[in-house]
């Protein structure tokens, strides 16, 4: 399963690129009644998706778990993908599918839009197997009313090598405060959202600046994220987005520390001597959502399919293939003990000190009122200016 996996990483690559712009409110706009119960089903379902999501066996003839979907349901399934969250929310406001998996950077802005429906969870059993603490999130819930069940997660990890690193690191302060040690061979991802990963550094070290939300910073947060990320920046080798490349720059001994994540970590070889760890002030990570939108013309079609991918031994099929913990216990049955515990499935104390990918937008996600929030424009306005 990790072969494979590892084989899928440029899907992974794909599904943490980001989009270039922010929105300014994460209300929600009128969208359709909320069903009370399901109908006939239309026969057929069009689906938005991250490369990896929605196999038929087309690909690779090992690996379908839609074909079983079309055999229970009677949905014939189409699908399309995309290479980032901008591509997917353009697309999707099209009405031309019933369906997305959408990373936390583009869901707010899809609920804010009413290109999105309101769920009702009891129409999709499947939900209350799925693990709490992915449940009823600020990146797939507003004001109560949840619009997207979770697929799978993950976190952005601390990678070393171990006979240069040492003593072996336990904090992010090795990529930041003492970047210089392994000046020119310190890598970080390459992606406006990573300043959510310099806050994060900020909330435990500087605790004046009042950090409570690494998506939400005011202007003087923001600023003090970007002149760590500018102190970071000299001592940076390879900014990267490419997994083929870290993984190179690591077996190499090009790049020496830096962000990561864990498939990439099961992915290198021996030699490499390599170690990851989830440093003690947490980290960024991400949990994509399915969500149907609210022109949808397969409604029905659309509700069985979330309820399918949540099942275990769906989301088992769906994120193994991926590369990222599943959203429900039951998945582990089908994806292998020794997968899942690899990637924390289900472990709540890691899980909490996971950041996930969210929007930042004007509204502070951290519940303050008296002042503005730096959204997700100004954020990548910072971003060109930290790079240079």
């Amino acid at each position: 399963m990790i072969s494979k996996t590892a084989m899928k990483l440029s899907a992974l690559t794909a599904a943490a690129a980001l989009a270039l712009t922010g929105c300014a409110s994460a209300t929600p706009s009128p969208t359709s009644t909320v069903p009370t119960a399901l109908g006939k089903t239309e026969g057929t379902v069009s689906l938005l998706a991250w490369p990896g999501y929605v196999e038929d066996g087309s690909n690779d003839p090992a690996y379908d778990w839609v074909s079983k979907f079309e055999d229970q349901t009677g949905c014939m399934v189409t699908s399309k993908s995309y290479g980032t969250s901008d591509e997917a929310t353009s697309l999707f406001k099209t009405g031309d599918y019933d369906v997305v998996a959408a990373s936390g950077d583009a869901t707010l802005r899809l609920i804010a839009s009413g290109d999105v429906a309101e769920l009702n969870t009891d129409l999709i059993p499947s939900y209350a197997g799925v693990y709490d603490f992915l449940k009823a999130k600020p990146w797939n819930s507003v004001d109560g009313k949840v619009y997207g069940v979770p697929h799978g997660y993950g976190a952005n990890l601390l990678m070393y090598k171990k006979d240069v690193v040492k003593p072996a690191p336990t904090s992010w302060d090795v990529v930041f405060d003492k970047s210089s040690a392994y000046k020119g061979k310190v890598t970080a991802y390459d992606s406006p959202i990573y300043i959510a990963d310099a806050a994060v550094y900020l909330m435990a070290h500087n605790p004046e600046l009042n950090i409570t939300d690494p998506y939400a910073l005011d202007e003087t947060q923001l600023q003090a994220a970007i002149d760590l990320l500018k102190a970071q920046r000299v001592n940076v080798g390879e900014y990267w987005s490419d997994y083929l490349k870290e993984i190179q720059a690591f077996e190499t001994g090009d790049s020496v520390v830096g962000t990561t994540w864990q498939v990439i970590v099961n992915s290198m070889s021996a030699k490499a001597k390599v170690g990851a760890i989830l440093p003690t002030e947490g980290a960024t990570g991400w949990s994509d959502s399915w969500m149907i939108s609210s022109k949808a013309k397969s409604p029905n079609c659309a509700y069985k399919w979330l309820d399918y991918i949540d099942s275990p031994e769906a989301n088992a099929a769906a994120t193994g293939y991926f590369g990222e913990a599943p959203a429900t216990a039951a998945a582990c049955e089908f994806m292998g003990q020794d997968v899942c515990d690899s990637y924390h499935a289900g472990d709540e104390a890691y899980a909490a000190k996971i950041y996930y990918w969210t929007t930042p937008i004007a509204n502070c996600l951290d519940g303050r009122t008296d002042v503005e929030c730096t959204d997700y424009a100004r954020w990548t306005e910072a971003w060109q200016e930290i790079k240079g």
